[in-house]
């Protein structure tokens, strides 16, 4: 079949195997900073709560966030304003939020970090708000930075008189570029240990391998060890001013993962089918085709002759109609690669339901030596 002559269906169909042709190769060396982390060495979720005030109107219903009336009072009692106890407040430039942020590794207190503040009552917008002073803190309970300052959002919504409204991406969150400061750092344990474990993204007992014999050929002998497939300990120098320079030798080292696991993976909700490049088929024939029955339903009525004594009868029809298209049918030899995988597939001009069939029947078969998930 030519590209030209090539169906829609099938050609969007075949999108996945195309990408896959071009993306999955042979492995290819990478540092060992791109495929590890160290243990320890990681970032810290923050989270607080806090008012934002200046909305034009657009903040919270108050009669339906009694905890927005409450937050505004013990603020203001804090500044030494006291309101009246039976005092109904209706202040709708006023939003409660939640203030969230991420604290990187070795932050120091002084510095800064954004944040991301999201409406939590039934604020219309914080665009034009300024964030309070909220302090943000982390799972341990102990305030490790304070957030304040103006929103920038990137939604918009407006409605009109007649109750018509358009609403431009999300205006109910926004972000506080260099929001908060650091006033508190994380503990970490990178100075004090004497070996680092440096955690593999995915674990593999190959990769594990391959990362001590990497840093063992360049460091030394019995310098790195594999604890498990996941992790590898390496030994640190006594001296800690050196532990630095050492990370970053040892960081740059080039390795060459092992290949992942035989695997196809199919979206459901959009047909995308990627079939990974040691994927096998076992010797097996497929038979492809569409059968169509068309049922045809028709009345037909007798009636008595003028003054008779019948009755008129109605009397149903049917015509059934069965059409099957020419069902090709394609063999696949023993350990059949990819490549005449995606060839043959291409030759019955499956569609994405119709490949996504004939791989589940492969698996069902024992025929496909690979993993088969859905997402």
């Amino acid at each position: 079949m030519k590209p030209s002559t090539m169906p829609r269906s099938l050609a969007t169909g075949m999108v996945a195997f195309l990408l896959t042709f071009l993306l999955v190769g042979s492995a290819e060396a990478m540092r060992i900073k791109d495929v590890a982390d160290i243990q320890g060495v990681r970032s810290n979720q923050l989270v607080g709560y806090g008012l934002v005030v200046g909305l034009n109107g657009t903040g919270d219903q108050t009669s339906q966030t009694p905890f927005t009336i409450q937050s505004m009072r013990s603020m203001l009692e804090r500044f030494g304003v006291r309101m009246p106890a039976g005092q109904n407040m209706q202040l709708r430039n006023i939003a409660a939020v939640t203030v969230s942020a991420e604290l990187p590794p070795f932050a120091k207190p002084g510095q800064e970090i954004d944040v991301t503040v999201s409406s939590l009552g039934n604020a219309e917008s914080l665009r034009g708000g300024t964030l309070l002073m909220t302090p943000m803190r982390a799972v341990d309970g102990q305030v490790y930075a304070m957030a304040q300052g103006n929103l920038v959002v990137g939604g918009l919504a407006a409605e009109g008189a007649d109750g018509s409204s358009v609403t431009v991406n999300i205006p109910s969150a926004g972000r506080v570029p260099g929001g908060a400061t650091v006033e508190k750092a994380v503990p970490t344990s990178f100075g004090g240990k004497d070996r680092f474990i440096f955690n593999l993204h995915e674990p593999d007992f190959t990769t594990a391998h391959r990362v001590v014999e990497v840093i063992n050929e360049r460091i030394g002998p019995n310098t790195a060890r594999a604890r498990d497939a996941g992790s590898v300990a390496v030994r640190a120098p006594n001296d800690s001013s050196r532990r630095v320079s050492y990370v970053s030798l040892i960081e740059n080292l080039e390795v060459t993962p092992d290949e992942g696991k035989a695997k196809v993976v199919v979206n459901s909700r959009t047909g995308t089918v990627v079939v990974g490049r040691n994927v096998r088929v076992m010797p097996a024939a497929v038979s492809h085709g569409s059968l169509t029955v068309t049922i045809d339903e028709d009345f037909q009525t007798d009636q008595p002759a003028p003054f008779g004594e019948g009755e008129t009868v109605v009397t149903p029809e049917s015509e059934v109609d069965v059409e099957q298209e020419d069902a090709p049918m394609f063999l696949f030899e023993p350990g059949v690669e990819l490549d005449s995988l995606v060839r043959a597939v291409n030759e019955v001009g499956a569609s994405p339901s119709d490949l996504v069939a004939i791989l589940e029947a492969l698996k069902q078969a024992g025929a496909l030596r690979a993993q088969f998930e859905v997402i």
